[in-house]
């Protein structure tokens, strides 16, 4: 029986931290903590809502 992997507030990376460039997940809990960060990120309209500024768009379709 597979245990349900926790997140700890010990994990989540610090705000200033920056990885090395090209750097990975060292292994696979380092991976399911980040994709659990990564389930827990707002969205466009939640960050509205929230009066803060969504990302920047990166790519449109007219700037081809």
């Amino acid at each position: 029986m597979k245990k349900k992997l926790e997140v700890d507030k010990k994990f989540e990376l610090d705000k200033k931290y920056e990885p090395d460039n090209g750097s990975m997940a060292h292994d696979l809990e380092e991976m399911e903590l980040l994709g659990k960060q990564m389930d827990r990120l707002r969205t466009n309209e939640e960050l509205k809502k929230d009066e803060k500024q969504p990302d920047p768009v990166q790519y449109k379709e007219k700037d081809k």
